[in-house]
């Protein structure tokens, strides 16, 4: 029978936690989730229970990423459903703080990053967002303490600020990427999927498709250029409307124009209606 995990929902209740989870020298690793859970989340957790002796989720739909106009409040939320998925998985401590837990009365002490968080790519349309994702990344890694910490490759340029503060802060935390999980069709796994309407999932894929094409004219020595325009033409045509399509250092971020300049990850988002999708892939 599998055992539940623990369940923390006050700081002095996760530190127990995490006493009792650090014995013997027990290592520990975070998979950080706004919760929604989906397969992509619990490859993640399965790639923890590789790597640690422990494993912790923290669930937590966090304000400080959202804009005004985002989808904070109707963000889907499914606890039960992601409760009875971590038990199944056998996850050791779940992490649920309130928004008041996290973000008392009178917080003012914010992180802001730079680096790969100014490389023109998502926070060029979501200027808020690493700023709260660094706030937050940094608290729950000071409150669970984990040895390593995993995040999807989904949101790449996510994974590049997240690793980047926590090698500059010397917070002692490694950071792990874990490949994107695609449903069956090719569309990268994501909570917001359930937004889409029948017509706007089938029209979903396109996004894979286009950067497996594009990549594909990359590598066959084609113009940078020209495949990315190409691309970013198919991708309109069939009803997104584009935020961009890149191609940058896999590393740094920086726009890149030949493969010979490093390696290379295509990166994507367009929106859908009224559902903005994100992806990317090696080039």
């Amino acid at each position: 029978m599998t055992r539940s995990p623990i369940i923390a929902r006050s700081l002095s209740s996760l530190h127990r936690a995490r006493t009792e989870l650090g014995k013997r020298n027990a290592t520990l690793a975070l998979v950080p989730t706004m919760g929604a859970l989906h397969d992509g989340h619990v490859s993640l957790v399965r790639l923890a229970k590789r790597r640690a002796q422990k494993v912790a989720v923290s669930i937590f739909v966090n304000p400080t990423q959202f804009a005004a106009h985002e989808d904070l409040g109707s963000y889907p939320r499914t606890w039960k459903e992601d409760l009875a998925r971590l038990k199944a998985e056998g996850v050791d401590l779940i992490w649920n703080p309130d928004v008041k837990t996290m973000y008392p009365d009178g917080f003012a002490t914010r992180v802001a990053p730079e680096g790969p968080a100014l490389a023109g790519l998502e926070d060029k349309f979501r200027p808020h967002f690493f700023g709260g994702v660094a706030t937050v990344v940094a608290k729950l890694f000071a409150q669970v303490r984990p040895d390593m910490a995993l995040f999807g490759e989904k949101d790449f340029q996510q994974l590049k600020v997240v690793t980047r503060m926590a090698r500059d802060l010397d917070l002692g935390v490694k950071v792990i990427g874990g490949a994107i999980i695609r449903e069956r069709d090719g569309l990268a796994m994501s909570s917001r999927n359930v937004y889409l309407s029948p017509d706007q999932r089938s029209t979903a894929p396109v996004l894979f498709r286009t950067l497996k094409a594009t990549a594909k004219r990359m590598r066959d020595g084609d113009n940078f250029k020209a495949a990315l325009s190409d691309g970013a033409d198919l991708i309109r045509q069939a009803g997104f409307a584009l935020d961009y399509l890149e191609a940058r250092h896999a590393e740094t971020l920086e726009p890149i124009s030949s493969l010979n300049d490093g390696p290379v990850r295509l990166l994507v988002a367009a929106k859908i209606g009224t559902t903005r999708l994100i992806d990317n892939i090696k080039a």
